[in-house]
């Protein structure tokens, strides 16, 4: 079913967000049952990159870029993207700055910032933080040569952002405890009381609260609750973020874990193939399938359009496009561009239908997570 678009008192429940997904971050951090460290973003601490970047939404310190650059608030971890602007700035000649940060919080200043904003690009982890910007019309549209780069379901239908790549919705799971044909079919099945002290979530994680929004827009908002209820009666171990969820898997602390694929494969990389964890892919266009993007949009307040313009293109490009594939393990979303040979195949994976612009009600998510218990 479909949701509501956000109503008036949408930006305000943006601008909490942030605040309540770093109070409960913390609070795991302190030891509520998980463990590992990280950003609630969900992606892997920062550590080193190339590009210039500030503080955070949250870190205290005011964002100031120099006149003259592009400025880039990414949602993206600079771990993995730090290295791919780079190269933009080496092979483009335009300075970038970079305010990093989680997501939904740099969505949420985008918001309040408004017309005011310094941002020329919002570079996003996931769509549902991009549907919330163009929402407020704060995003330009796209030049069609741009987006029909990108097959349609990972862009926006208005033009207004388009996706760069892509991240399918996995359950990883204990090889040492667990085969395949042992896993249920459906995400729904992990409510079964077997699954009791089991399961690992981060329920910080924005990916993981984009899937939830789009369990409430797939099933609705009471079998979404039910699912819910239903994990939670399981005692499931809360982590940090998604690489504290598969380490908590590896190690035997739970046998199955709600992640992104991609975490396995850099965990295989670095720790070869003996690492005991292995990605499910669930079937029949389960939501526990979800793929959804990492895309990026030029907002209306970009002082530097055509260098925006430019970032778009180049995160478009078989350069970038290779380096997402081949660096970050994850899925290239320009025609022409192969898939790192390690993933199953995007066309491969029964993934569930969903216009990915309809992930915008964080808020509505933020609300179920609380009302529940989970958050």
């Amino acid at each position: 079913m479909a949701l509501l678009r956000r109503n008036s008192f949408g930006v305000l429940a943006l601008l909490v967000l942030g605040l309540v997904v770093l109070t409960a971050f913390v609070a795991v951090g302190c030891g509520q049952g998980g463990s590992g460290g990280g950003s609630a973003s969900g992606e892997s601490s920062a550590s080193g990159g190339g590009s210039a970047s500030s503080g955070g939404p949250a870190s205290g310190k005011e964002f100031v870029p120099s006149e003259g650059s592009l400025v880039v608030y990414s949602g993206r971890n600079e771990e993995l993207v730090g290295p791919i602007i780079e190269r933009f700035e080496e092979e483009s000649g335009i300075d970038v700055e970079v305010r990093y940060g989680d997501t939904a919080e740099l969505a949420a200043t985008i918001l309040e910032e408004g017309r005011n904003s310094p941002a020329d690009v919002f570079f996003a982890q996931d769509a549902g933080a991009l549907g919330a910007v163009a929402d407020e019309g704060l995003f330009v549209k796209l030049p069609e040569e741009t987006l029909d780069r990108v097959e349609e379901r990972f862009r926006s239908p208005n033009g207004e952002w388009v996706g760069v790549s892509g991240r399918a919705r996995v359950v990883a799971y204990n090889t040492e405890v667990l085969s395949e044909e042992e896993l249920p079919d459906s995400i729904f099945g992990f409510t079964d009381p077997e699954w009791e002290g089991r399961i690992g979530w981060a329920p910080t994680n924005g990916s993981f609260q984009a899937f939830v929004t789009a369990l409430r827009v797939l099933e609705g908002e009471d079998r979404a609750r039910e699912w819910l209820e239903g994990i939670q009666a399981n005692d499931p171990r809360v982590y940090a973020n998604n690489v504290a969820v598969l380490q908590g898997v590896a190690s035997g602390e739970v046998d199955v874990g709600f992640v992104n694929h991609y975490y396995l494969f850099r965990a295989l990389e670095e720790q070869g193939e003996d690492f005991p964890a292995r990605n499910y892919y669930l079937q029949n266009e389960d939501p526990g399938a979800l793929v959804n993007a990492a895309g990026v949009g030029v907002l209306t307040t970009a002082d530097s359009p055509e260098e925006a313009q430019q970032f778009v293109e180049f995160l478009l490009s078989e350069e970038a496009q290779r380096y997402f594939a081949d660096e970050t393990f994850e899925y290239p979303l320009v025609d022409g561009v192969e898939t790192n040979q390690e993933l199953v195949p995007l066309s491969e994976i029964e993934a569930p239908d969903i216009d990915l612009s309809n992930l915008d009600d964080l808020e509505g998510t933020l609300e179920l997570l609380r009302e529940t218990g989970v958050l």
